[in-house]
């Protein structure tokens, strides 16, 4: 992605965020995050959302999200001992399916380091067909498919 578009991925278009202090193990050979750390981070922030605002409770819940798709673009590198701000925001919502974006920010920074995320399709958590989002889930989601703040949390 072109620097003018990691420009318009900018904090303010973020509805919900939760504090990531980096680890020395999330390092990797060349001294900066592994790529694979900025999965476990949308998995995360995602994850804390839904059983926070959505009434989840793994592994207990009737509906479970699978991973159908998932993304990441890279624009600077971050390390340990960085402090990040993951902001989360819903960029789509179907019937059974939801579109997440994740913006890694460091603390302080207006513009990402990374632009991520990944689609969960909704599905029964015996049969593992999809099913329709219930009232709880979608109206949680619905929540920061808007610019209204929602308090964080730390990671």
């Amino acid at each position: 992605m072109p620097e003018h578009r990691r420009k318009e991925h900018c904090r303010s278009n973020y509805t919900y965020f939760v504090t990531y202090r980096t680890r020395w193990s999330d390092n990797d050979q060349y001294a900066h995050l592994n790529n694979s750390i900025y999965y476990h981070l949308f998995d995360s922030v995602i994850n804390s959302y839904l059983i926070a605002h959505c009434g989840l409770t793994p592994p207990d819940s009737p509906l479970i999200g699978l991973v159908v798709s998932s993304h990441c673009q890279f624009f600077a590198p971050l390390s340990f001992p960085d402090v990040l701000d993951l902001g989360l925001r819903v960029v789509s919502l179907g019937k059974s399916s939801v579109t997440y974006e994740v913006g890694v920010f460091k603390a302080g920074e207006d513009a990402p380091s990374a632009v991520g995320g990944y689609t969960h399709v909704f599905v029964d958590s015996k049969s593992r067909k999809s099913s329709a989002l219930d009232e709880h889930l979608r109206t949680g989601l619905l929540k920061i498919m808007g610019k209204a703040s929602v308090p964080g949390a730390k990671l």
